[in-house]
């Protein structure tokens, strides 16, 4: 750790500390520190690596005034990696002094519904303008992709889509620039078109529509256009600012003035970075290779990788024994904004990783066992907003707005509870909807929700099986309704500091059925096999037919072959009995679960 010190009520501060360090600078116990942070709604241990905003807050709260610590090589190689903030300019270019600044090739994700072409559009724009320098190398997949236009590069990522997009945001990583939204001239605006805006939006990133098969006989570019307009999506020709351009993956039309308007907008978001420092960057995906071990595609975002360079992420350390481009040479040396394929790590790391260079190998050790002891790559804290804890932080001044993922069975049942909810609020506060859309709570809803600090409100739906696990894991909120005024009511009162004590469903098991049988008088059963949790008598359970929920009642009977149980295990075959309802069939689900009081 740098060395920092205090003068007076002025406190100099380094780009991340543990709690413990922070403590002995503000020359407080590490108790005090740790009660501010939970005061201020962050969890965290005497190990804790936090970053400089959040020790500023500490510090403030205590009397100080800090300042950010001036960036030195030591530091460099001995601070924690910082995650990015929630835009193009985030935190991996902070405190660079400006003159050390250089303009970067802008990183591009592609977005869009599913068969809009977003994969046939990014293989024409490789096959039309790979750089000079690499033709004729053979294209090997790295997960990212260099092209040039003007002389000047482009950096694709290879995995289309929000959710990847999103995903890694929710891991603490914001690599991309700029997001190209395929939209197809033949089909329109789509659910996952809608998706794909509104997480664009929530991560501040600009974007560029590229309105795919115009060629088509059947393409009705102005009627997208107009559906675009409805989704709130302000192009350029109506006076708003977002660049469509028509396009064909399939004849390549377009892809020169499209790559012209990325750089564009690129050009006035001012990327920059400084290649003269050590790299950091963030990790694109990794795999194992059977014959060079472990490969970890990584993005350099500031700083330059070069061959030899002792390296940390995660907890891991190593040395770059050899670097290949998207085209399978071997490099030397990766600038700002260069995705390559690295070896010389002891294990495959995971994507959305941070990365970090090290002075020398000693730096590099100690910088991974830093990372190790507070649990990997250093991120930002933040705490998970709830409806509960809502309202104390509207009072202290922290919450401004309460961001809401909203989904709903139906269009008509979204659009009143999304008209309800915007008339929400006051002067504090509001309610802002940054996704909304009908059918069960997906994976992506919830990483959306982790990467945006929003709460998730589902009226007469269900979550996916993975999404559930995923919510449960990060501790992220979502709420079940399936009356209108009792959801508005809720938020309403969160709003005003009122909301009391509510009962959670807690899915315990999840069981399909196999078979019915015929009991005597008591009527039908079900043969069920148990696929995940476990089966309780006496618990409540929904029955769920082709995702759509037919019945829920209290589990009457259970048996294990032909004696009674108390509960079967996830694995296992059992015969079920639901109150109230008989009409069994194969392929029927049943999601067991218990009510829970949430304080």
């Amino acid at each position: 750790m740098a060395e920092v010190k205090q003068a007076g009520k002025t406190v100099t501060l380094p780009e991340v500390v543990t709690v413990r360090k922070l403590a002995e600078l503000l020359g407080v116990s590490p108790i005090e520190v740790i009660k501010a942070l939970i005061s201020d709604g962050i969890m965290a241990n005497i190990n804790q690596t936090i970053d400089y905003d959040t020790a500023a807050i500490v510090a403030t709260e205590m009397g100080f005034e800090p300042r950010p610590e001036a960036p030195t090589v030591v530091a460099e190689a001995a601070s924690s990696v910082q995650a990015p903030e929630l835009a193009p300019h985030h935190h991996l270019y902070a405190q660079e002094a400006p003159e050390n600044l250089v303009p970067r090739p802008p990183v591009v994700t592609v977005m869009g519904h599913v068969d809009h072409g977003k994969t046939s559009l990014l293989d024409a724009i490789r096959l039309t303008h790979v750089a000079a320098s690499e033709t004729g190398g053979i294209t090997q997949h790295i997960g990212a992709h260099q092209v040039e236009k003007q002389s000047r590069k482009i950096t694709f990522l290879d995995t289309p889509g929000h959710e990847a997009f999103t995903a890694m945001r929710a891991r603490g990583a914001q690599v991309t620039d700029v997001a190209v939204l395929v939209v197809a001239a033949d089909d329109g605006v789509m659910p996952q078109t809608i998706e794909a805006i509104d997480h664009a939006r929530a991560a501040r990133v600009p974007l560029v529509v590229a309105l795919n098969k115009i060629d088509k006989p059947n393409a009705q570019p102005e009627r997208v256009k107009k559906q675009l307009a409805e989704a709130e999506l302000a192009l350029e020709e109506h006076g708003g600012e977002v660049v469509c351009v028509p396009v064909s993956a399939k004849s390549g039309e377009g892809i020169d003035q499209l790559l012209e308007m990325i750089l564009l907008v690129a050009d006035l978001a001012e990327l920059k970075a400084n290649p003269n420092r050590l790299a950091m960057g963030t990790v694109i995906e990794g795999r194992m290779d059977k014959s060079r071990g472990p490969l970890a595609t990584v993005l350099v975002q500031n700083g330059t990788l070069k061959l030899g360079d002792h390296i940390v992420v995660d907890g891991l350390f190593g040395r770059v024994r050899a670097m290949f481009n998207d085209a399978g040479k071997r490099v030397k040396a990766a600038p700002p904004s260069t995705p390559v394929a690295l070896l010389g790590l002891s294990e495959v790391p995971k994507a959305g990783s941070l990365f970090r260079a090290a002075a020398d190998e000693r730096a590099a050790k100690t910088l991974a066992a830093e990372q190790a002891q507070s649990g990997g790559t250093a991120r930002r804290v933040t705490p998970r907003l709830s409806l509960d804890e809502l309202y104390a932080q509207i009072q202290a001044g922290k919450v401004k707005e309460l961001k809401v993922v909203l989904k709903a069975d139906v269009q008509g049942s979204l659009e009143a509870v999304r008209s309800s909810l915007e008339k929400l609020g006051d002067e504090k506060v509001k309610v802002r909807i940054i996704h909304e859309g009908s059918g069960n709570i997906t994976e992506s809803d919830v990483n959306l929700s982790i990467a945006s600090q929003a709460v998730i409100i589902g009226f007469n739906v269900q979550t996916e099986p993975t999404a559930r696990s995923m919510a449960e894991a990060e501790g992220i909120e979502i709420r079940f309704y399936q009356v209108i005024y009792k959801l508005i009511d809720d938020v309403a009162k969160a709003l005003q500091g009122l909301l009391e004590p509510v009962y959670q469903e807690v899915v315990i098991g999840r069981a399909v059925v196999r078979a019915s049988f015929q009991i005597g008088k008591r009527g039908k059963v079900a043969g069920v096999y148990v696929e995940e949790g476990s089966v309780v008598r006496n618990a409540m359970a929904r029955l769920v037919r082709d995702g759509e929920r037919l019945h829920q009642g209290q589990i009457v009977s259970l048996k294990r072959f032909a004696e009674d149980a108390k509960e079967v295990a996830q694995g296992f075959e059992c015969g079920v009995g639901l109150e109230g309802f008989q009409d069994f069939r194969e392929g029927d689900t049943l999601e067991v679960y218990k009510v829970e009081r949430v304080s």
